[in-house]
C-alpha cells in the first residue's frame, strides 16, 4: 500500500492513477501520473487500504489499478478464472492451436471475485479501454442491432484501489443518481436504490460474469471474458449471440505493438471459420510500461447454441522482432432456458 493518503485531481483533466506513478508533492500526498504540465490539483478524496479478505460492497468508490479511472462498485459477481499459466509454467506448448482439442485440455479453474462498476464519465476519454463495451440486444426479436450502456464495466478484485470522499455526488455518471443514494450512516456512505436491484435481476443472464480465461505469451497477458447475450431469428434460423471482452497487458519492460489478429471459431454444427485482420477494433494499440494495457470487446453469433473460441495476436516489439501471443481458448454457452429478451432499459 502506499505511504502517502490524499489523491488529487486537476481542473484541466480528470485524474489518471497509474500503477507505476510514484510523484507526490513535499507534503507526501499522492498525486496523479502527469501527461501534461498541470497549473493547480485539486482534493478529491483519501485511499483506503485494499481488502485482502472479503468483498467491497455497493456503493465503495476505488481508482481502477491498471486503466486509473473513477469509479462505483455496483454489486460483484464470482467467476470461475482459468489461467493457463499456473498449471503449464514448467511444459508450456509452443505451437499454435489446430482445432478445438486444444479447447478441451484440461485447465484447473479457482472463484475470484469480480464487480460489476460505473465508471466517472469525466475520465472515459482517457482511459485505453472501450467504455461502451456492454451491450444488449435489440428488444425486436430479428433486429440484429446492439445496445450499450455507457461506463459500465467488470473489475477484478485486485484491481481496486478504494477510496473515501466527503463529496454527495463524488461520480458523475447518468445511472449513480438512479442506482445509488447517499446514506450518511453507512459505510461506504452509499446505498442501493431499489432501481439497481430490479435492473440487475432483470438483466442478470445478460450481465453475469461467470468464466475468465487468462494466458501469458513472451510477458503479454491475455484475458478473455466472454458473455452470453441471447439468440434472435434470422431466416427461419435462430442465430446465437455472445460478447467477448479481451484486456491486453504488457507485463514486461520492452514496448510492444498489436499488428495482427488471428481467430478461429469452432460452432457446435460442426463448422470452423478463420478470421484473420489487421489490430482490433480499427486500432493497432502500442503497450509500453507507463500504458501498459489495453481493452475491448466484440461480438460473435453462431447458428448453433454453443462454440469455441481461440487464436493469436501477431506482436512487434520496438526492436522489430514478431511473436504470436496466444489468445485462451474459451467455449460459447447459451442459456436457452431464459427469457430471450434482455432488459437494458433502466
Amino acid at each position: 500500500m502506499s505511504p502517502f493518503s490524499s489523491i488529487f485531481r486537476t481542473s484541466f483533466v480528470p485524474l489518471i492513477l497509474w500503477k507505476h506513478s510514484q510523484t507526490c508533492n513535499a507534503s507526501g500526498r499522492l498525486c496523479a501520473y502527469q501527461r501534461m504540465l498541470y497549473t493547480r490539483l485539486a482534493e478529491v478524496g483519501r485511499l483506503e487500504t485494499p481488502k485482502q479478505q472479503g468483498k467491497y460492497d455497493t456503493g465503495q468508490l476505488f481508482l481502477h489499478k491498471v486503466f486509473g479511472y473513477r469509479g462505483v462498485v455496483l454489486f460483484p459477481w464470482l467467476a470461475r478464472v482459468y489461467d493457463r499459466d499456473v498449471p503449464n509454467k514448467k511444459e508450456r506448448q509452443t505451437e499454435e492451436p489446430t482445432g478445438p482439442d486444444h479447447v478441451g485440455r484440461e485447465v484447473k479453474g479457482h472463484t475470484h471475485t469480480y464487480y460489476q462498476v460505473l465508471i466517472d464519465s469525466r475520465d472515459c476519454p482517457f482511459i485505453r479501454a472501450q467504455t461502451e463495451a456492454v451491450t444488449f440486444l435489440g428488444n425486436q426479436e430479428n433486429s440484429r442491432s446492439l445496445y450499450a450502456i455507457p461506463g459500465l464495466d467488470y473489475v477484478s478484485h485486485e484491481d481496486v484501489l478504494p477510496y473515501t470522499t466527503t463529496e454527495k455526488q463524488p461520480l458523475s455518471h447518468e445511472l449513480f443518481d438512479k442506482f445509488l443514494m447517499y446514506d450518511p450512516e453507512k459505510d461506504p456512505p452509499f446505498s442501493s436504490r431499489e432501481t439497481l436491484r430490479a435492473w440487475q435481476d432483470k438483466n442478470h443472464p445478460w450481465l453475469e460474469l461467470s468464466d475468465v480465461h487468462k494466458e501469458t505469451t513472451e510477458n503479454i497477458r491475455i484475458t478473455v471474458i466472454p458473455f452470453y447475450m441471447g439468440c434472435r431469428e434470422a431466416q427461419n434460423t435462430t442465430v446465437f449471440w455472445w460478447r467477448y471482452c479481451i484486456r491486453l497487458e504488457n507485463l514486461g519492460d520492452q514496448v510492444v505493438q498489436l499488428r495482427e489478429r488471428h481467430w478461429r471459431i469452432f460452432s457446435l454444427s460442426g463448422t470452423l471459420e478463420t478470421v484473420r485482420g489487421r489490430g482490433v477494433v480499427g486500432q493497432e494499440p502500442v503497450l509500453t510500461k507507463s500504458h501498459p494495457a489495453f481493452q475491448y470487446s466484440s461480438h460473435v453469433s453462431l447458428q448453433a447454441p454453443s462454440g469455441h473460441m481461440w487464436g493469436t495476436f501477431r506482436i512487434e516489439r520496438d526492436d522489430g522482432y514478431m511473436f504470436d501471443c496466444r489468445i485462451p481458448p474459451f467455449s460459447l454457452e447459451s442459456k436457452q432456458d431464459e427469457s430471450p429478451t434482455p432488459q437494458a432499459a433502466i
